[in-house]
């Protein structure tokens, strides 16, 4: 058994998962699992940069991540940086100071690569459980991951389309929203997933991260963020659209007395909740399935199990 340590630095938030991993008896325990909103990608889309203020608050959430690592007696820490990150001509300073911060170079990985750790950390617990090929869609920030396998990859495609970078390119938030031109971006990734990615080959919809998982709390209607509620339940596709709806439909007071809320949500769900209700009606009329898992296990995971030798 080896203690790894995992970080995620999205476009949004940066995450931590702190685990005891068994490669033998393939099991992944936690020991601490976190998540703080820090929008990196913070007009990123707009200028290609990211901002001094967005890059201070990660690194100061970097710096605790790195102590929690020192108490916790991590043997291998593995930072993984992806769409904002890569979208940035300033990334060389993020690297130095994610450096300084945790003692580890952070990798700036491409989609193919977030794709495939996304897929890894998901698939895990769905074995024998759900029909395979699965369909696994993790929705970012800045980015939205669409990976079809079974027991490994076959087909996979990232697609800048995500809840803050489709917030900041159309308002979303604010008394300009353009809704129909947001809805014809998300239109336009799905055309492109589909011409690289068989979605009528899907048995199975997996959905990942946080747009997904407070989605799915509203469907559930939960009196607060409940993870263990909200991992591996199943819900029908006409409900996740309902509740997808129900989200954008709302103000932003609204959104923000909901009890399943993170604060640093409030501002950009309705893009993920549009992203997510195309998509999952995509896949429905292509695939034919009629229901929706939800993970909690990710990306995070996935990083985790490749620090872990395997025979």
């Amino acid at each position: 058994m080896q203690r790894v340590a995992a970080v995620d630095c999205g476009t949004n938030s940066i995450r931590l998962l702190i685990a005891d991993v068994d490669a033998d008896a393939g099991t992944l325990v936690d020991v601490e699992r976190t998540m703080e909103v820090v929008r990196l990608g913070q007009g990123v889309d707009r200028t290609g940069r990211l901002a001094p203020e967005a890059l201070e608050r990660t690194l100061e959430v970097a710096r605790r991540y790195g102590a929690a690592c020192t108490a916790a007696g991590v043997t291998a820490l593995r930072f993984v940086a992806t769409s904002a990150t890569r979208d940035a001509s300033n990334r060389d300073e993020f690297v130095a100071g994610v450096h300084d911060a945790l003692g580890v170079t952070p990798e700036v990985i491409p989609g193919a690569e977030e794709a495939a750790l996304s897929f890894a950390g998901a698939v895990g617990e769905l074995r024998g459980r759900h029909p395979a090929p699965y369909c696994v869609v993790d929705l970012g920030g800045g980015s939205t991951e669409v990976v079809l396998g079974t027991d490994g990859v076959s087909a996979a495609l990232s697609v800048d389309i995500g809840c803050v970078r489709l917030t900041e390119r159309h308002d979303l938030a604010g008394p300009g929203a353009d809704w129909a031109a947001a809805t014809a971006d998300v239109e336009a990734a799905l055309e492109k997933v589909a011409g690289v990615v068989p979605l009528e080959s899907s048995r199975s919809l997996v959905g990942l991260a946080g747009s997904v998982t407070t989605i799915t709390a509203h469907a559930l209607g939960l009196p607060s963020y409940q993870p263990e509620r909200i991992h591996a339940s199943v819900l029908p596709v006409a409900d996740v659209r309902a509740a997808a709806d129900s989200l954008i439909a709302m103000s932003r007071d609204e959104r923000a007395a909901l009890p399943y809320m993170h604060p640093g949500r409030v501002d950009v769900i309705g893009a993920g909740a549009l992203i997510w209700r195309t998509l999952v009606a995509r896949v429905a009329s292509e695939a034919g399935v009629d229901s929706v898992v939800t993970s909690e296990r990710d990306i995070l995971d996935g990083i985790a199990w490749s620090l872990v030798p395997t025979s």
